[in-house]
């Protein structure tokens, strides 16, 4: 006999409490990692203050429990671990992941959580000029005119600092245009990352943790080598030796972005992508205000304004997208290739 499906209320709800499910887990990992990394890079350890300048150590650290546990995956789902894609595209979006996430530690040097976290919002326009170039892909006037309420609003946040929020590594503004040099190389690495991505899952069969293990399998061999050549490898090793409390910082740091992972990758799986838009856009704001009161970084009220025209032109562009009409979906050729786009990047 047949099971009963299920009633409107039910399926309602299922979708109530898979929304907390998701919502919960991002915003607890994401901050908790937001939280991790600044403490990190920012509060000294020991009783002589040292503080850790190893940002290729983590990095290290992450990318291998994220291959460890998405190997883990495949081989519980008993899907195959070979390469779907040629190992240099996976290498090539290794690179510049690696790239991104060392200029975002190092950022943290020269400018406060804050400013940092604001300013990946403008991750957008470089996400749009690699799109125009790479997905051949073309975007609307109000695109351009959020990208660019964006892009003022962190300005106005960056230039305009309470002016008490001083780097450990130094003072002066050569320090704070070192940590925004480094903060534009984060969001145009980020950038061609994320865009190469979506022209690997569009060109070939390729599940989710297929290219996150080849990735962060070249990533871990890739930030290994670095060390060794920078001679790094054993001074951050002394260092978790010597102080507990920052090893433990560092393995929660890589299993909170490790969880992060899976919580991403089944929100937009189930909710889509604009609902994850919207999840991280709030959740950056969240760790904004709570990096403001645990490490008591002070906020003019012109970085206020600023705040406010970001997360506005965001909220924005997320109800936008939610209010327009849906395109009919693409048609399909022959092999099965969508006939706006190449069958393989």
């Amino acid at each position: 006999m047949a099971e009963p499906l299920p009633t409107a209320d039910e399926v309602k709800d299922n979708k109530i409490w898979k929304g907390i499910f998701a919502v919960s887990g991002i915003m607890i990992t994401l901050v908790i990692y937001g939280v991790l990394q600044e403490k990190i890079m920012r509060v000294p350890y020991g009783v002589n203050k040292e503080y850790f300048t190893y940002s290729l150590f983590l990095v290290f650290c992450n990318r291998i429990t994220t291959s460890a546990v998405s190997a883990g995956s495949l081989v519980a789902s008993k899907k195959a671990l070979d390469p779907v894609a040629p190992v240099y595209k996976y290498c090539l979006v290794s690179v510049t992941n690696i790239l991104t996430t060392t200029c975002q530690y190092e950022a943290l040097k020269y400018v406060s959580f804050p400013v940092q976290t604001l300013a990946k919002c403008a991750k957008m326009i470089p996400v749009m000029i690699w799109g125009t170039f790479i997905m051949q892909k073309t975007y609307k006037g109000f695109d351009y005119l959020v990208a660019f309420l964006v892009t003022l609003g962190c300005s106005i946040f960056i230039l305009f600092p309470a002016g008490t929020d001083l780097s450990p590594y130094g003072k002066g503004r050569e320090n704070t245009v070192w940590g925004m040099s480094l903060m534009v190389g984060y969001l145009g690495f980020d950038g061609f990352t994320s865009t190469f991505q979506d022209k690997l899952f569009k060109g070939y069969d390729m599940e989710i943790h297929n290219q996150i293990f080849y990735t962060t399998l070249c990533s871990c061999v890739l930030s290994f080598t670095g060390l060794i050549l920078q001679g790094h490898l054993l001074p951050a090793v002394d260092f978790v030796y010597r102080h507990n409390d920052c090893f433990l910082d560092i393995l929660l740091l890589s299993t909170v972005a490790t969880t992060s992972q899976f919580f991403i990758s089944y929100t937009i799986r189930t909710f889509g992508a604009l609902t994850f838009a919207a999840i991280m856009t709030t959740r950056q704001l969240v760790s904004i205000m709570l990096s403001c009161m645990w490490f008591g970084h002070p906020l003019s009220w012109e970085q206020w304004i600023g705040a406010v025209i970001v997360f506005g032109s965001l909220y924005s562009k997320n109800f936008w997208k939610k209010t327009s009409p849906v395109r009919p979906p693409p048609q399909q050729t022959e092999n099965g290739a969508s006939s706006t786009e190449k069958a393989v990047p």
